[in-house]
């Protein structure tokens, strides 16, 4: 009976460590947002295209109101580690909760604008304060 060597084992958890440690918090960040959004079942940004209805998960990383064509606009940067999302949220000064640095996750149809991946007033998910 042979065994399966031990020293795989820890030499991944070694090699993961080392990594780690040789990251820049940026990259730790995105890693992990990436690992959130497998798990919660959502599509990466990055592989969102043009009119797809998709499911997403990330981090806000800015908010600001910016009015279309006279008509307030909420809008919000959504980071998951993989390609920024602007979300919009039409007709709303604000929105209690979306703040920089909140995690949600948002669904509806993808389109795009000036390059730039844009959700337009999507059905979102704020995420519990104490799993950010």
């Amino acid at each position: 009976m042979s065994a399966a060597p031990r020293t795989e084992k820890p030499a991944g958890r070694f090699r993961r460590m080392l990594d780690r440690l040789s990251s820049s918090p940026e990259d730790l960040e995105s890693e992990e947002l990436q690992e959130d959004a497998e798990a919660s079942g959502c599509t990466r940004i990055s592989d969102c295209s043009d009119r797809q209805i998709v499911k997403v998960t990330g981090t806000l990383r800015t908010v600001t109101l910016r009015p279309r064509a006279g008509v307030p606009a909420l809008e919000a940067e959504l980071f998951d580690g993989t390609a920024p999302l602007d979300v919009v949220w039409l007709g709303r000064r604000s929105i209690v909760g979306i703040e920089p640095g909140r995690k949600l996750i948002a669904s509806g149809r993808i389109s795009m604008s000036h390059g730039r991946r844009v959700l337009f007033n999507p059905k979102y998910e704020l995420r519990p304060l104490g799993q950010e």
